[in-house]
């Protein structure tokens, strides 16, 4: 697979509300299959950009070193 075809799967991003310590509610976004691809904001859709801007950090590196990149589980099925 090229480089533009890894970053073109479709992993499952799964997103949450979390209570920081200081009583602040964030937005937890995360990619479970994608080892440190994870964010978190006051708004949903900056954790979401964050996230995003992880994953493709995380699998051009490891395309860069040559490593394995994970593929996605199936889909569930209906």
């Amino acid at each position: 697979m090229t480089l533009e075809e890894y970053l073109s799967v479709p992993y499952v991003l799964e997103m949450w509300s979390v209570q920081r310590p200081d009583g602040v509610w964030v937005r937890h976004a995360e990619y479970p299959e994608l080892p440190g691809c994870s964010a978190e904001s006051l708004s949903t859709v900056e954790a979401m950009e964050r996230a995003e801007a992880a994953r493709i950090e995380y699998i051009v590196s490891k395309w860069e070193k040559g490593e394995q990149i994970p593929i996605p589980r199936p889909p569930l099925r209906v």
